[in-house]
C-alpha cells in the first residue's frame, strides 16, 4: 500500500494539471496543426463539392467539445467582450440563409444546395469557436509566452515546407481546382509560386501578412535571448517565403503592416531609436523582392502596354456593363440541376504532377500566362453524340492590360457578388451563391477575391456590419486596455494585431483572406489569445494609490468640518 500511494498521488496531480492546463495544450496543437498539416481531404461531405472535411476541422471539432466539457464546470467561460457581437452576427447569418432559401430563392430547394450554404455557415461558427477556446486558455503571462514560441515555431516550420517544395522537390497539395483538391500529391514547376502547406499561394501569403509582424517586433523588442533569435530566423525565413508565392496584394499588404507599426513604434521608442530600425527591415524587404521570387515583374505587369488612365478606364467601364446586366432570378417552374455544372477555373501558372519541361513566354498571351491551355466543351454530332472538344481560349481586353489574374475578378467575380447584394442589400443573396451564372447551377468552388464584396454579396449590409464590426471592436478593447496599463507586451500585441489586422484589410481587396481555413483559424487563436491576456492584465493591475489617497484626505476634511 505505501507504493501505491505515491503512485496514485501522482497520477491524481497529473490529471489536475492536465485538467488545468488541457486548454492551453488544445490550442498549442491547433496552432502548429492547422497551418503545417497540407489540405487533404479526409472526408466528401457533399458530392462534386470543393470543399472537403479534413483532420483539422476534427480537431478542432474534438477542441470544442472538450471546451464545451470544461464551459460546463465552469472552467471555460463564453463571456467575453465579442461575444454579443459574434453571435449576432450567426443569427444574422442564420437569416440570410433562410432568406435565400424563402424569400429571394436564390438558392434551390433541394439537399446539395441547402447543404452546401449551411456548410458556410457552420464553417463560420468554427473559426470563430477558436476564439472563445484560445481565450478560455491564457490565465498567466507564462501562457502567452508559450503560446508566442509555439506561434514562432509554426511560422518557421511553414516558411521551411515552402523552401523545401521550391528546392528539395517536395510535394504540394493544392485545392486550386476540384481534381487537385482530392489531395492528389503534385510538384512545383519552374514558374510555380510556392504555397507550403497552403491549398495555395494567395492563402501562405496572407498568412504571412498575419505572423510577419508578430516575429519582426518580437525581434525588436524582446530581451530575451532565445525569442530574439527565433523570432528573427522566422522572419526571415517567412519574409523568404512571402517573396516566392509572388501575390502583389499581399506584398502591399505586409508593407501596410510595417507603415503602422513604424508609427506605433514612433510613439512608444522615438524617432531616433525607430528610423534606423525600420529602415533596415524595409531595405531587407526590397532586397528580398529583388533576389527571390518573381514579384519585381509581376508589379510591372500592372503597366504592360497601356497608359495608367487606359487601364483604369477600361476597368471601370468593364465593371459597369458587367453589373448592369440583368439578373439571374428563379425562372417560372423550373428544377434545379441535378449534376453539378463545372466552373472553368484556370491553373496556368500553379503547379504540376511531375517535372515536365517549362514553357516559354508567349507574347500573345496575358503576362500571367504561360501555358495556353485549351478550353474543352460539350458538342452534339449531326449523328446526335455528345463529343468534348477543344476550342482555343480567348483572353478579354483586361487580361490583356492587368493580367489574367486581375481580369477574372474585374469581369466576373466582383460583377456576380454586386448584383447578389443587389438581390437583397440587408441580408445579401445568402452562403455560396455569387458564383452562379444559373439559378440551379451546383458550383463546385466559391471565390469572390475580395472579401469585402463578398461579405456584402452573401449577407448583405447586415452581415457586412457585424462581421467586420468584431475586428473593429478588437482594436476598441486592445487600445483602451493599452492606455490603462503600462504592461510593454501588451502594447507590444495590440501594435502587432492592429498593423496585422489592417494589412489583412488591404489583402480582403483581393483575397478572401477571411474565409481562408488556414489563415482565419490562426487569426481567430492570435486574437482569443491577445484579448484575454488584456483582460488578466486589467485583473491584476494595482489600484491607484493616488485616486485612493484623494479620497481618504476628503473624508478627513469632512470630518473635520462636522466637528468644528
Amino acid at each position: 500500500m505505501s507504493k501505491e500511494k505515491p503512485v496514485i498521488q501522482k497520477l491524481k496531480a497529473f490529471f489536475s494539471w492536465l485538467d488545468d492546463n488541457i486548454l492551453l495544450i488544445l490550442v498549442g496543437f491547433l496552432t502548429v496543426f492547422i497551418p503545417l498539416y497540407p489540405k487533404i481531404p479526409f472526408a466528401e461531405l457533399i458530392p462534386g463539392y470543393l470543399v472537403r472535411v479534413r483532420l483539422d476541422d476534427l480537431f478542432i471539432t474534438g477542441a470544442m467539445v472538450i471546451w464545451f466539457i470544461q464551459l460546463l464546470r465552469r472552467k471555460a467561460t463564453l463571456k467575453t467582450p465579442l461575444t454579443f457581437l459574434i453571435i449576432l452576427y450567426i443569427f444574422i447569418g442564420l437569416a440570410s440563409s433562410l432568406s435565400a432559401i424563402y424569400w429571394t430563392q436564390s438558392v434551390p430547394q433541394t439537399w446539395v444546395h441547402i447543404a452546401k450554404l449551411f456548410l458556410h455557415w457552420f464553417r463560420r461558427i468554427q473559426y470563430f469557436s477558436l476564439f472563445f477556446l484560445a481565450y478560455s486558455a491564457i490565465k498567466t503571462k507564462k501562457h502567452l509566452q508559450i503560446f508566442l514560441a509555439v506561434f514562432l515555431i509554426s511560422l518557421a516550420a511553414v516558411s521551411l515546407y515552402g523552401f523545401g517544395q521550391k528546392y528539395l522537390y517536395w510535394p504540394v497539395y493544392s485545392t486550386m481546382n476540384r481534381e487537385f483538391s482530392k489531395g492528389i500529391k503534385l510538384y512545383l514547376s519552374e514558374h510555380a509560386r510556392v504555397q507550403s502547406t497552403f491549398g495555395g499561394p494567395y492563402d501562405f501569403a496572407a498568412y504571412l501578412v498575419l505572423t510577419l509582424p508578430l516575429s519582426v517586433t518580437l525581434f525588436l523588442f524582446s530581451k530575451k535571448r532565445f525569442f530574439k533569435i527565433l523570432s528573427g530566423l522566422a522572419f526571415l525565413l517567412g519574409l523568404w517565403g512571402l517573396m516566392m508565392t509572388s501575390s502583389r496584394s499581399s506584398f502591399l499588404a505586409y508593407m501596410t503592416a510595417l507603415i503602422f507599426l513604424f508609427f506605433f513604434f514612433v510613439r512608444k521608442r522615438g524617432l531616433k531609436w525607430t528610423i534606423p530600425r525600420h529602415t533596415i527591415i524595409l531595405i531587407l524587404s526590397f532586397s528580398f523582392m529583388l533576389l527571390f521570387g518573381d514579384m519585381t515583374e509581376r508589379f510591372l505587369q500592372i503597366f504592360k502596354g497601356s497608359s495608367n488612365y487606359e487601364v483604369v478606364s477600361n476597368v471601370i467601364q468593364t465593371m459597369t456593363d458587367a453589373v448592369q446586366q440583368p439578373i439571374i432570378s428563379r425562372p417560372a417552374n423550373s428544377e434545379p440541376a441535378p449534376t453539378a455544372t463545372p466552373k472553368p477555373i484556370v491553373s496556368t501558372d500553379i503547379i504540376i504532377p511531375s517535372d515536365t519541361q517549362p514553357s516559354t513566354v508567349r507574347p500573345d498571351l496575358p503576362a500571367d500566362v504561360f501555358t495556353d491551355v485549351p478550353d474543352k466543351v460539350t458538342r452534339t454530332t449531326p449523328e446526335g453524340y455528345e463529343v468534348v472538344v477543344e476550342i482555343p481560349r480567348v483572353f478579354s481586353s483586361t487580361a490583356h492590360l492587368l493580367g489574367l489574374s486581375a481580369a477574372i475578378r474585374l469581369d466576373t467575380l466582383w460583377p456576380l457578388a454586386i448584383k447578389g447584394f443587389m438581390r437583397n442589400p440587408l441580408l445579401g443573396s445568402g452562403y455560396s451563391t455569387l458564383t452562379k451564372f444559373e439559378w440551379g447551377q451546383f458550383t463546385e468552388a466559391e471565390s469572390t477575391d475580395n472579401d469585402f464584396l463578398r461579405t456584402l454579396g452573401e449577407t448583405g449590409a447586415l452581415g457586412f456590419l457585424t462581421f467586420y464590426g468584431v475586428f473593429v471592436l478588437i482594436l476598441i478593447i486592445l487600445w483602451k486596455a493599452v492606455r490603462s496599463s503600462k504592461d510593454e507586451m501588451l502594447w507590444i500585441l495590440t501594435a502587432v494585431l492592429t498593423a496585422s489586422t489592417l494589412g489583412l484589410f488591404i489583402n480582403a481587396l483581393y483575397i478572401d483572406v477571411f474565409v481562408a481555413s488556414k489563415l482565419i483559424e490562426s487569426y481567430w487563436i492570435f486574437a482569443g489569445v491577445v484579448v484575454a491576456y488584456s483582460v488578466i492584465v486589467q485583473k491584476t493591475m494595482p489600484k491607484p494609490v493616488v485616486a485612493s489617497v484623494a479620497v481618504k484626505s476628503q473624508t478627513e476634511k469632512k470630518k473635520k468640518e462636522q466637528k468644528k
